[in-house]
């Protein structure tokens, strides 16, 4: 019987092993397309050459993060000019223009390949005109109506939140912030953001700060400088936590000036936004490495979207690419079921299921309410034998 039974747990066990090995397998198969191989290096370099000439722009130009800012594509017909969009679909893009805003850096625009109307590129940066279809229960976010200074957002009794700006290197089509980025861009008045860092200093209960946005990065170096300088300065803050994009969106941002400043304050650690394996490129790894050589903790938000990265293959291979920049995967988050998202909602249930498929590639996962979204909670880590 002893014996039966050693040969049964032997028998059970190849067929685990066998099971790994068809989950590994197919998975290799299901990313062919997803690294930045040389295929990949030549498609975007052919549509930089592209967005160049209708933009003007030099190489050395390309890597000026004010000119990438300047020369965003927010109409439909530079845009045309570089994919060779239709009439129809110029349309359906102004159509959305009219109501929320939209414009995309020179660089993350590259990244879009030939087949740009299923681009996991294309659909986060592009106006489609799903977000016009009303859902069921619209709860835009309101932060401001009852907050003690005009850029403070507080939801947390040992957190706060300095909206330092509205304006980014590219308005996502699934920020829940869309209606304030349809204002006029602008950055925080000086007056706002010293009478929200005098809230901070005199709250001793605040035990962390998010500077958040719009995107800081794009406020000026000496900005960002002073209000670090401010927050440091106050003995209750142990934490500074900066909001941004500009690693996937527009890499040339992250100079070894802008470093220069973060590296001066030991408490500040950056969350950004990689949703897709392709957005790792070797702009977005030599940002993050410029980071990290300053001594910053780096950590990836992902959001689930639906036809971008909702099959948990790719959100594996994302995972990969980002621990291979030493880039902290953090939480994936489900879209809230708003208005102003409708194009990229995902369905909760529909992307639970997806994300727990990965039981086994990823540890230690739990659902828990954020900010009105679900958020699969850290780490997200791969098996040991990859």
């Amino acid at each position: 019987m002893r014996e039966n039974g050693n040969l049964h747990s032997l028998y059970q066990s190849i067929l685990g092993f066998n099971d790994l090995k068809k989950h590994a397998l197919s998975f290799l198969r299901s990313i062919k397309a997803f690294p930045y191989d040389s295929l990949v290096q030549e498609e975007v370099a052919t549509r930089k050459r592209q967005i160049a000439d209708v933009m003007g722009g030099t190489d050395q130009q390309w890597a000026d993060w004010k000119w990438q800012y300047k020369n965003r594509i927010k109409d439909s017909a530079a845009l045309a000019r570089i994919l060779g969009l239709s009439q129809l679909e110029k349309k359906r893009i102004e159509r959305v223009s009219r109501v929320y805003r939209w414009a995309v850096s020179p660089y993350y625009l590259s990244l879009v390949g030939p087949d740009y109307m299923n681009s996991p590129i294309y659909r986060q940066a592009v106006p489609d005109t799903r977000e016009l279809i009303p859902v069921s229960s619209p709860a835009p976010i309101n932060e401001a109506h009852d907050a003690p200074t005009p850029c403070l957002t507080r939801k947390h009794s040992g957190r706060m939140t300095i909206n330092v700006t509205n304006q980014c290197a590219m308005y996502c089509r699934h920020c829940l912030r869309k209606p304030t980025m349809s204002q006029d861009e602008r950055h925080a008045c000086l007056e706002d953001i010293e009478s929200t860092l005098d809230y901070a200093a005199i709250n001793s209960e605040i035990r962390e700060v998010i500077i958040s946005g719009g995107d800081p990065f794009l406020l000026g170096n000496s900005t960002l400088d002073f209000i670090l300088l401010e927050l440091d300065k106050i003995p209750h803050i142990e934490k500074i936590q900066i909001k941004t994009r500009t690693p996937a969106t527009l890499p040339q941002r992250i100079t070894p000036e802008l470093c220069g400043i973060l590296g001066k304050y030991p408490s500040i650690n950056i969350s950004t936004q990689f949703n897709h394996p392709l957005e790792i490129t070797p702009e977005a790894q030599s940002a993050c490495a410029r980071l990290i050589e300053a001594g910053i903790v780096v950590g990836s938000r992902s959001v689930l979207l639906p036809g971008i990265n909702d099959q948990p293959n790719i959100m594996r291979k994302l995972d990969q690419e980002l621990l291979k920049i030493k880039v902290h995967p953090q939480h994936i988050s489900h879209t809230q079921d708003v208005e102003e998202i409708g194009a990229v909602q995902t369905d909760s249930n529909d992307g639970i299921n997806k994300i727990r498929s990965l039981h086994g590639y990823t540890s230690d996962s739990a659902i828990a309410p954020h900010r009105g979204r679900s958020k699969i909670l850290t780490p997200r880590r791969l098996p040991q034998s990859q």
